[in-house]
């Protein structure tokens, strides 16, 4: 069953000093099933974070549409999209963006707050989430106490203990180290083999060669991509390094 489905997405800015036009992106159409794991690449200035932030509704494309379970987010109203993404969309940041100020069951609990859950329900979801990702005894601590893998994962149960229909992960691996890094991978895996629908906007090799399928953005478009099917994490590996190689020297595909 399709989850996600952008059609024909172009974004075009007006430069405010020149008045002069920037297209971010052109006719960019794909779709993503439920239980996928898609990792989206391309060098800076591709246009993969602006795709991102229009599946996020944290932006409006200039012309086309995108649907999450049959509802076009750009209709949605400016007074409904907080509400809408809590409910739908869960979030990985490169640098955590976790609250100082907060615990770290305050921080995975926080959308659950906004969205004004019962108690006892919050509750049994953090514990089910704390324990799969192995965080249950770092709850009481602050941020700056625990290691950045850890507010990673912590992150990672902010972004799941809704329930979201999608998982959007922006440079997970962006500040973390080779050890930290293998650890996250890990989890994506183990969260999307449960049925978890993750897309994940990367510069990694390694982060993108764990997904199902790698989506390729060059100059605003899809250029490419790659499906796993039965293929090894090393064979998908070295899929994605021969096509970046093509995509930096602007060789075609046989």
């Amino acid at each position: 069953m399709i989850l996600l489905e952008a059609n024909n997405l172009k974004k075009v800015y007006t430069t405010r000093f020149t008045g002069n036009h920037v297209m971010a992106l052109k006719n960019v159409s794909f779709s993503v099933e439920e239980g996928e794991y898609v990792a989206i690449m391309g060098e800076s200035g591709s246009g993969k974070t602006t795709l991102l932030n229009i599946l996020a509704a944290l932006d409006k494309p200039t012309s086309g549409d995108v649907f999450l379970k049959g509802k076009k987010l750009n209709s949605i109203s400016e007074k409904e999209i907080s509400a809408f993404r809590r409910e739908h969309l869960g979030f990985v940041f490169q640098d955590f963006n976790l609250l100082d100020t907060f615990s770290v069951k305050d921080n995975i609990l926080l959308p659950l707050v906004l969205s004004k859950n019962k108690v006892k329900e919050m509750e049994k979801r953090l514990d089910e989430v704390a324990k799969s990702l192995g965080i249950l005894e770092i709850l009481s601590k602050m941020p700056y106490e625990i290691s950045g893998g850890q507010r990673q994962r912590v992150a990672v149960a902010r972004a799941i203990i809704t329930k979201p229909d999608l998982v959007l992960a922006d440079e997970p691996t962006g500040a973390l180290d080779s050890r930290n890094t293998d650890e996250l991978l890990d989890l994506f895996n183990q969260i999307n083999e449960a049925g978890q629908t993750v897309l994940m906007v990367t510069h990694s090799t390694k982060a993108a060669s764990h997904a199902k399928r790698v989506m390729f953005i060059k100059d605003g478009e899809v250029f490419h991509q790659i499906y796993r099917g039965d293929q090894s994490t090393t064979q998908m590996y070295q899929k994605i390094s021969d096509a970046l190689t093509l995509i930096a020297t602007g060789e075609k595909y046989e």
